[in-house]
Order: C-alpha cells, then structure tokens, then sequence
C-alpha cells in the first residue's frame, strides 16, 4: 500500500486496535491492522498519522549510533523508552540518580571519573528493571500456569532474554531498563513460552500469537531507535 507516496507494509493480526510504526535504518512504515479493517480504513488511519510518521522518519534520518557515553550534562539517555538529558550534579555523599521531569540527574562525587559514572548508571537501571519484573513475572506466571523458579539481570551482547529449559532460569539484559515498559513484557513471555517450546518455529509463533498478539510489533519497537552500539535480538 501506498500513501500519499509512502510505501506502507501492512499485516493483519488478531488485535483490537490499529498499530503503526516508524522503524529505521530508512524509516520504514508498518501497519498492524485487525482482522476487521480493510484497506480504504487502513488508509485513512495512515493518512490521519501522516505528520507523525514524517516526524518520525526525519528523527531517524538524524539519528546516528550511540557512542560511549562520557556521562556529562547535556547528554542524552533513554529511560523506558523516554529520551532524558543527563545533568550530572557533583557534591559529596553516596552517589545515586533522580529522574526530574525530563531530566535523569546524577548525583556524585567530583572526583568519579567517566567509568565510575557509567557503573553507576548500569547499576540504576538493574534497580529499575528489579522494580517492574516481579509484578510482570507473577502476571504472566498466573495467565500461562507455569512457574519460574529463578531469573537474572545482565549484561549480553547480542540477547534481550534467555532461557535455560531445564533449570527454568531466565535472564534479562539491562539494556531493556532503556526501553518502552511494552518491549519489557514482550521479553517475560517470549522467555516464558520456551518453556513450552525452545525453537523460533511455527508452534512457538503461534504460541506468541494466541498469547501476545501483537508481540510482532512490540519486538520491531524493541529492535528499532534508539539505536546501539550493537545489534540486539532476542534467541
């Protein structure tokens, strides 16, 4: 489908309400649409986002990948899928961050060096995804009837999550902390349908499908800006 001369790739899903994404390297723009839409609907949906998916793809097109952070005030950093800029606040004490309005300050002594920060940061986000996955875990313990005995927080190179099926362990890269709340529970229940099924084939897609319906989406939100140094997937 085309619109207003963008190229729109649409999937019909088992959803109630209409998805549409921006997703880089060049802005490409895709449609998740229930079942009961058809396209003069879908159309009009696209043509009403217009001036959104146009922000969004020349945010893209400025967008460039992360270097180390030096962790100094102005920078930016993502806090569940929220850019805040850093303000870092140098006073004697125990180091720790607040997150004020669009803003993550970081409290510290003057004389922590970039490194030091950069360790305080990863361990602020391991606090955050610590507060939200055991509510999340409970949830999707209770809706799948399974149970998982032991999960962990990391840092990985090339995963969001793992799952080890025969302890049932599961781990988290930190990274998710940066991300939308949404990409977050994408992860629990891709991990937590390996218990059932540990391949990427069919039944594990159908699986995702009769559970997360539109986990296709959140995964392409997952995979899409801010972008990082490396290149993320989930396995």
């Amino acid at each position: 489908m085309t619109v207003s001369g963008i190229d729109i790739d649409v999937i019909h899903k088992q959803i109630k309400h209409i998805h549409i994404g921006v997703y880089p390297p060049v802005g490409r723009v895709r449609v998740a649409a229930p079942q009961r839409l058809d396209d003069d609907q879908i159309r009009r949906a696209v043509i009403q986002r217009l001036p959104w998916i146009r922000r969004q793809q020349k945010e893209l097109e400025k967008t460039v990948r992360q270097s180390t952070r030096e962790m100094v005030t102005g920078e930016s950093h993502y806090v569940w899928g929220v850019r805040k800029r850093l303000k870092v606040v140098e006073r004697p004490g125990r180091a720790h961050f607040e997150v004020e309005g669009d803003r993550l300050v970081l409290f510290t002594p003057a004389e922590s060096t970039a490194e030091v920060r950069r360790s305080q940061l990863d361990r602020w986000y391991r606090e955050q995804l610590r507060r939200e996955l055991p509510a999340l875990i409970s949830k999707w313990e209770s809706a799948l009837g399974v149970s998982v005995p032991k999960w962990t927080i990391r840092r990985m190179k090339t995963k969001w999550g793992s799952c080890n099926r025969e302890s049932r362990h599961l781990w988290f890269n930190v990274e998710l902390a940066k991300k939308h709340p949404n990409s977050l529970e994408y992860i629990v229940v891709h991990e937590m349908t390996h218990y059932v099924d540990g391949t990427h084939g069919s039944r594990f897609i159908e699986l995702m499908d009769e559970r997360l319906p539109d986990w296709e989406m959140r995964r392409d939100d997952l995979n899409g800006a801010p972008l990082a140094e490396e290149e993320w997937n989930s396995k």
